[in-house]
């Protein structure tokens, strides 16, 4: 049927409709990769290794010579598993044309010879096959340029236990444009926010997840205004990119205003599950900047079973933290603060309450 070489953009556009194969060795999808494209390898990270050193130390025919050998033995399974993922493409995405069933896009990191091997096999079987001009480099060179685009940012601020991340969820699941920082960076965010969440992508996956979202709302079609948490702009072990911090702290801020023991309740309910040794393993953590009398009391009463005057010590340390991060980050050439006051956390009431806000 045909290779077709498409620049980034038109890549990407067919991604919405056709499967991703990333060709890259286990180790290279494993560090970062297209959010939606499936690992598909041509090597193993033990063969990459070889081809890339006959490359280096012989020629590029030896190269070859190892590769073909170690691409040769798989031709087949290779076949079978991109029929299959084609099957399972077509189950989720029923709206695809029959006609679509036998498109695939294909890439390695830089456009070369991984990609155009697979892309032969797959051509030579009867696929509709694309790659990625440039491979997996140029898409990263498009993922930094997202973050120093202008964006509308709507940030919801509050603190500690105010409910900020059901209702960014809520806002997703209504239709609004808003990105859950905190989900694709796999943490909530405090000393505690590794608790009950599964391990943080690299850095470079949650940029391409970042950029992924950013993308996705600033489409014409999209509605106005980026939701976003108000977050530091380190999240867990995660940066977010300087331009894209920098606007958020310029941007209009909604302040959830909770009192301090709905807000004390609802910790309890977020973190009481969880081992009193995970609780005072992080309460240690943290206990240079908590005081050594703080710490102290908080592990005593941990240990207690105490869990509200354990917390509550730990509340007051992070909203005193968050309110001067707040006062001393902000540029004086922020936008407003808008204060929504509340009785209690709830995700449904700070819906209404934020949306009517911002419509006053």
């Amino acid at each position: 049927m045909g290779i077709t070489r498409l620049p980034l953009s038109d890549f990407i556009a067919l991604s919405h409709h056709h499967p991703i194969l990333d060709v890259r060795s286990p180790a290279e999808y494993q560090h970062a990769h297209i959010p939606t494209a499936i690992s598909f390898p041509l090597f193993t990270d033990e063969e990459r290794k070889i081809v890339g050193t006959a490359y280096k130390q012989e020629s590029k025919q030896k190269a070859i010579k190892w590769g073909l050998q170690f691409f040769g033995t798989r031709m087949a399974t290779m076949v079978e598993a991109a029929e299959e993922i084609i099957a399972q493409h077509l189950l989720i995405h029923k709206e695809i044309t029959p006609n679509a069933q036998h498109k695939i896009l294909v890439h390695c990191w830089r456009g070369g010879m991984r990609s155009a091997g697979v892309a032969w096999l797959l051509d030579l079987y009867g696929f509709e096959v694309y790659t990625l001009a440039g491979g997996y480099k140029v898409y990263r060179n498009w993922v930094l340029q997202q973050f120093n685009l202008p964006y509308s940012f709507r940030m919801i601020g509050g603190c500690t236990g105010s409910g900020k991340t059901p209702l960014i969820q809520l806002l997703q699941k209504k239709g609004s444009a808003a990105i859950d920082l905190e989900g694709i960076a796999s943490h909530r965010g405090s000393a505690f926010g590794n608790l009950g969440m599964p391990p943080q992508p690299s850095q470079e996956m949650f940029e391409n997840l970042l950029a992924a979202e950013l993308y996705k709302y600033s489409q014409p079609t999209t509605p106005p205004g980026i939701w976003l948490e108000d977050e530091s702009q380190r999240i867990g072990n995660i940066n977010i990119p300087g331009p894209i911090f920098a606007q958020m702290r310029s941007s209009p801020l909604y302040f959830l205003e909770i009192p301090f023991e709905e807000r004390l309740h609802q910790i309890i309910r977020d973190y009481g599950a969880f081992s009193s040794e995970l609780i005072i393993a992080t309460i240690t953590r943290i206990q240079k900047r908590l005081g050594g009398l703080e710490t102290k009391l908080a592990i005593q009463y941990m240990q207690d079973n105490q869990l509200a005057d354990c917390f509550r010590i730990l509340l007051k340390y992070y909203d005193k933290y968050y309110l001067g991060s707040l006062q001393n980050l902000r540029p004086v050439s922020a936008a407003a603060i808008i204060s929504v006051p509340m009785e209690k956390v709830d995700a449904e009431i700070s819906y209404r309450l934020l949306i009517g806000s911002v419509t006053a």
